[in-house]
């Protein structure tokens, strides 16, 4: 296994599992660079998130620097580069969804959830993200909750995931 230069003892190594993998997608393309987003990927999917140092030990292994590798992982919205909750909820303000009112969904599930936009429950339930597009334009205002995708979202659907609006003086 390469090392590089910049590789410290005080970076941890990737888990044999995460390795296997990383390794199993870098057999099918033509350099190890390639992978990056598949590695990035396969780590998040073992640890919720990429921290800095899983990032350096990705990047160690795909002999890239951490620069190129965090260009890569802060481009693409879906790469967690800090901890999130169980459910990450992609709320869609694309056009079509901020015309349907997603700026109200969003006040909604921040006063039923008490988070805005990049914030995490107090529980560590849920996190609140917001997503250029999630491919359902037709079907606005839609978010996704972990992988369930909702469209024509309202208030009642809100009140059947997230609870009714907590009472004041409660």
């Amino acid at each position: 296994m390469w090392t590089g230069d910049c590789v410290s003892d005080l970076i941890p190594t990737l888990s044999e599992q995460e390795l296997a993998a990383i390794d199993a997608e870098i057999a099918h393309l033509p350099y190890r660079a390639a992978a990056a987003i598949d590695a990035l990927k396969i780590v998040q999917a073992h640890r919720g998130w990429v921290s800095d140092d899983s990032l350096r030990a990705i990047a160690s292994h795909l002999r890239m620097s951490a620069d190129e590798l965090d260009g890569i992982a802060t481009f693409y919205n879906l790469v967690y580069r800090r901890p999130v909750g169980e459910q990450v909820i992609l709320l869609c303000n694309s056009i079509s969804c901020w015309i349907k009112g997603c700026d109200k969904l969003q006040q909604t599930i921040g006063e039923r959830l008490g988070v805005g936009f990049g914030e995490t429950t107090a529980d560590r339930r849920f996190t609140l993200l917001p997503v250029p597009c999630l491919g359902a334009c037709d079907k606005a205002p839609v978010m996704l909750v972990g992988e369930e995708l909702h469209e024509n979202v309202s208030g009642e659907l809100l009140q059947q995931l997230f609870g009714a609006p907590a009472q004041e003086g409660s």
